[in-house]
């Protein structure tokens, strides 16, 4: 496709989803640790998945492309449109074709997070966790700070590492997901699914991911709390 029929079709789906698309989403988010919920939307649009702070849905007619919505009142939409500015074109990222409203359409990357790859029994390969940490530093590079990089924001495809979600990598604290991850996978994953593999259940995985939001809250308390002192 050229590049003055790719404009029009990206012109075409704008015009989607201000007419369409909007009217009829309805998106409800209460907890800003979880997912919103997205209670309703349009056919014959596609949900894709959704996060802390928008969904993402796919049209039929415009294949290659998916529209990131976000929840009133919720923030980022952009802070995202600069970190895809910053990061440009790059393998392991999506681009940015168009922000503005409430929404961007974005390049739609194809493949399965490693989350469903832990529950549907998938093995993960150290070509992808590699492909992922390279694109960590690739966002350093350009002056971005890699933030909530976890299971639900990466994407394995063909063998190869993508990371999904960049919202939040203008965050300036300090974020340890991604290496914890690493460690996760590096001292138990691999020596176990390199050997034998299995779909992990569903309850199993959100029971290690709400205990590992509540590792993280700890810590953060923890130093966030004033120097003991002893007394005299």
């Amino acid at each position: 496709m050229d590049q003055l029929s790719k404009v029009c079709q990206i012109n075409q789906l704008v015009e989607q989803v201000n007419k369409h698309l909007l009217s009829e989403l309805v998106l409800e988010g209460k907890d800003p640790l979880e997912p919103i919920q997205v209670v309703h939307y349009p056919e014959p649009w596609t949900l894709l998945g959704a996060g802390n702070y928008a969904a993402v849905l796919s049209h039929p007619d415009y294949p290659g492309y998916a529209v990131k919505v976000y929840a009133a009142g919720k923030p980022g939409l952009e802070a995202e449109r600069e970190v895809y500015r910053l990061l440009g074109d790059h393998p392991s990222y999506s681009t940015c074709y168009y922000a503005d409203g409430p929404f961007l359409v974005l390049k739609q990357l194809m493949g399965t997070t490693i989350y469903d790859c832990f529950k549907r029994g998938i093995f993960i390969p150290e070509q992808a966790v590699c492909d992922i940490e390279q694109a960590m530093q690739y966002a350093r590079s350009v002056g971005l700070r890699p933030h909530d990089v976890h299971a639900k924001n990466v994407m394995l495809y063909q063998g190869r590492g993508l990371v999904v979600d960049v919202s939040d990598f203008l965050k300036q604290e300090p974020c340890r997901m991604w290496d914890d991850f690493k460690k996760a996978y590096d001292r138990l994953y691999y020596p176990i699914a390199s050997r034998i593999l299995f779909p992990i259940p569903s309850f199993l995985l959100e029971g290690v991911r709400k205990g590992y939001q509540l590792y993280r809250r700890r810590r953060r308390k923890t130093k966030q709390l004033p120097p003991h002192v002893p007394q005299a």
